[in-house]
């Protein structure tokens, strides 16, 4: 495991008194990279802190790419932000179950979820007293569901490096029943505001996105009882 005070040093690059950038992953067109204010970058560590329930006693494995909001202003920050402990770890499906031991919260991908799952050391991976919360890709429940029965707690959570990565989220508890249809869900918490047009397109504002006034996220949506869905991307 890397030492604690390397992987400080690895965030010493992100200047949160002057702001920095990071690149897109290129979900809302060609990947570009976005300046991140001290303005905002202090809108985002409120939010990402209030949203996982982050203290100073939290212990973050980092296991995304230090290059995108998800390793970086979506937990990593926030929680340095708090004088909590950060390690950075380059993620690994067959040794996760046992990299997660003694840490509080970390971030997934769905995708690096998916990989845990069909892994032959799922069975071997105890997420008891675990937050995961996962994002930058659609979260489906079946997901939500093999994590919260590992333990963990989990949180489904939407937002874009141009929005704030702890935009639209929903905790569930471990060992929930998770009522929900199989479909991709973003939340029904929110830290940004949000409408959904006539054309069904997700726009947002506030203090974590990058643009003044209303920023068009290019992904459809719609609500119900539970919160937001996912409904694929806008076509231009």
């Amino acid at each position: 495991m890397t030492p604690i005070g390397i992987c400080t040093n690895m965030f010493n690059e992100f200047d949160i008194a002057k702001g920095f950038y990071l690149e897109t992953s290129g979900t809302t067109g060609k990947p570009k990279t976005v300046f991140h204010t001290p303005s905002r970058l202090k809108a985002n560590n409120e939010a990402g802190v209030d949203s996982q329930k982050l203290t100073n006693k939290s212990k973050i494995l980092t296991v995304c790419s230090l290059k995108h909001a998800g390793g970086t202003t979506a937990q990593s920050l926030p929680a340095l932000s708090i004088g909590a402990e950060v390690v950075v770890k380059k993620f690994n499906a067959f040794t996760f179950y046992k990299d997660i031991n003694g840490f509080t919260h970390t971030h997934l991908t769905p995708g690096f979820c998916k990989l845990l799952m069909r892994n032959k050391t799922w069975d071997k991976l105890d997420l008891t007293g675990v937050w995961i919360t996962c994002g930058s890709d659609p979260v489906y429940p079946k997901v939500m569901q093999a994590f919260v029965n590992k333990g963990a707690t989990f949180m489904c959570n939407w937002g874009m490096t141009e929005v704030g990565p702890c935009a639209i989220n929903r905790v569930f508890q471990p060992y929930e029943n998770i009522e929900l249809r199989n479909e991709p869900y973003l939340g029904n918490r929110y830290y940004c505001d949000w409408t959904i047009t006539y054309t069904d397109e997700l726009h947002v504002k506030g203090d974590i996105v990058y643009t003044p006034g209303w920023f068009k996220t290019g992904d459809m949506a719609y609500m119900d009882n539970d919160g937001l869905w996912y409904n694929g991307r806008h076509s231009e």
